[in-house]
């Protein structure tokens, strides 16, 4: 048994990796380890596609620390002092971090533990957020809603779009993305003004739109596809994913300004200080959603293969000055966030037997 002060841990014997697992690879630029180590940051990430919640921080040698939890078809993801929040297939899950300012497991200076799991059928949560007093608000967007947790229903709508008539499972307008104002939604993304099931695929090049909640009202129409809408010291930003470019919303003028172009379907957006960190995907070719897109034209344009990872843009000169390239079976990422003050973080999942032995009693 290992005690941490007060938390005792009884670590598991390590086991070798199967010969048949798929290969996961990611390759950095020179400076994105140093970029991490200089802003004291880590970084979390999920992919639905393979059903991954991947967390980056750095070793004690200052290399790559990687550390990858498995649930099932996991998207939103959010961090709020000591907790995070992250949606999966079914459930909308409460992590903790179990270890104090001064404590460290196997090097780890964060060890999150999904606490409370929230049942709510599959809705199709996306974006995911949380206010201050710990109550998620989470994008339904099979249900068309912003919506939170209920303890006796699958979920409590708190608002919709108001051209979408009523809350059906039928996912209208493919509302996605939530940026919040300090406890408030403020504003969401949806590919498309629809009110009927699925009619936003009819719209998918040029029907995007971005909502002010408070209004109602449609700030910014013409968008691709938009995800990720989020509030960076006063100014809102959101990935125009249909065409690969991060912008800035004028909300006077209604008008999304590019900053960036980056190879890749973007979704996820989280901040440090002055730079963006983007996700990047893969879109796959056998898929109509991702067809005739302006993004496929920009990349044959430039002559470059759509690719899978993280790019940290800098905000004020609009270039892309760090990469983290994935390679192997992930092709598609959802939700990245930012974990400031987080060395090298850790998080237990439901595959082993390690959760047992995971006691914290005071």
């Amino acid at each position: 048994m290992v005690d941490v002060s007060n938390l005792s841990i009884v670590s598991a014997a390590a086991m070798p990796a199967s010969r048949s697992e798929p290969t996961f690879t990611i390759d950095t630029s020179r400076q994105f380890l140093g970029w991490m180590a200089e802003h004291g940051t880590s970084l979390g990430f999920t992919t639905y596609q393979t059903g991954k919640l991947f967390l980056i921080g750095l070793k004690p040698d200052g290399r790559l620390s990687v550390h990858e939890r498995t649930f099932n078809r996991c998207m939103g993801l959010c961090a709020h002092g000591q907790t995070l929040w992250m949606s999966s297939l079914y459930q909308a899950w409460r992590f903790e971090n179990v270890l104090g300012p001064s404590e460290m497991h196997d090097g780890y200076d964060r060890l999150y533990v999904p606490m409370v799991g929230y049942t709510t059928g599959d809705i199709d949560i996306h974006d995911i957020a949380v206010r201050s007093d710990g109550a998620p608000i989470f994008v339904s967007t099979l249900s068309s809603c912003l919506a939170t947790v209920s303890d006796r229903m699958s979920f409590t709508p708190l608002w919709k779009p108001p051209f979408v008539s009523r809350i059906a499972l039928e996912d209208r307008c493919h509302l996605n993305g939530l940026a919040m104002r300090k406890d408030n939604p403020a504003y969401v993304t949806a590919v498309a003004r629809s009110d009927v099931a699925d009619g936003w695929r009819e719209h998918r090049r040029e029907g995007g739109i971005l909502l002010d909640v408070e209004s109602g009202e449609i700030i910014v129409s013409g968008l691709s596809m938009p995800h990720s809408p989020r509030i960076h010291e006063g100014t809102l930003y959101v990935l125009n994913s249909g065409t690969g470019e991060i912008g800035w919303i004028d909300l006077t003028a209604g008008r999304f300004h590019p900053i960036a172009f980056c190879p890749g379907y973007l979704r996820g957006l989280s901040f440090v200080d002055r730079f963006a960190v983007v996700g990047l995907s893969r879109p796959r070719d056998d898929n109509k959603t991702f067809a005739g897109l302006k993004l496929g034209e920009e990349l044959e344009r430039l002559n470059v293969s759509a690719r899978c990872g993280l790019v940290v843009v800098d905000l004020k000169s609009g270039d892309c000055v760090h990469t983290a390239t994935i390679g192997g079976v992930v092709e598609e990422l959802y939700d990245v966030i930012a974990l400031p003050g987080v060395r090298r973080p850790m998080a237990i999942g439901f595959k082993s037997d390690e959760i047992r032995r995971i006691i914290k009693f005071r």
